[in-house]
């Protein structure tokens, strides 16, 4: 599928997800077991770098990464995340993720667990099910669709309370959308080459 967006920032897509979805999500918690939901799970990115993260704050992850276009083989064999990443000793666990069945749970590491879901945001039916979700879906610009109420309140549902939103974004419309479902939402500082970003709470 090709929606004429690179899948993460020109300005370095490790160094955006490191803050965006690790330093302002994940290092929110530690010493317990934790349910994280990935909206856009794309190259794995997210979900590998969580693999690497999880053991150092002592986390047993639940992890679900949703998709509806799943990236082709081809497009992962370009990837060179290992190398910048520096876990060449981790291929065997990346390559476990990508070759992970979809729609089945699967035990990458005794304490990460992975569910790949391919299917639309919009049908997304999970209720306080969620401690964290990291929202990194293609920008408003290219699918205005996947930034709106509806979406955000699906969200919001699939949550526990307490539960954390972390998104790159910080559109005004999509700080509306997140406070119109009863989201506590602040501005962070964004990763190089964005300003700011969002994250939001369910109370």
């Amino acid at each position: 599928m090709d929606w004429q967006e690179q899948y993460h920032s020109k300005h370095g897509a490790i160094q955006e997800a490191y803050h965006v979805f690790i330093k302002s999500g994940l290092d929110l918690f530690k010493d317990q077991e934790l349910s994280i939901l990935e909206i856009g799970f794309g190259t794995g990115l997210n979900a590998f770098i969580t693999l690497i993260e999880y053991e150092k704050r002592n986390l047993q992850v639940n992890y679900t990464g949703v998709e509806a276009y799943p990236v082709s083989a081809e497009e992962l064999d370009q990837l060179n995340y290992l190398e910048e990443l520096e876990s060449l000793s981790r291929k065997d666990d990346f390559d476990l993720m990508h070759a992970a069945s979809w729609g089945q749970e699967i035990e990458i590491t005794s304490n990460f667990k992975l569910t790949k879901q391919q299917k639309l945001f919009k049908e997304i039916d999970d209720i306080n099910t969620f401690d964290l979700v990291y929202f990194d879906a293609f920008g408003a610009r290219v699918q205005p669709e996947l930034w709106t109420v509806e979406i955000f309140q699906i969200m919001f549902n699939a949550m526990k309370s307490g539960g954390i939103l972390v998104t790159y974004a910080a559109k005004g419309s999509v700080r509306r959308a997140m406070l119109e479902v009863g989201f506590r939402v602040e501005k962070l500082p964004g990763p190089p080459g964005k300003r700011e970003m969002l994250r939001a709470k369910k109370q």
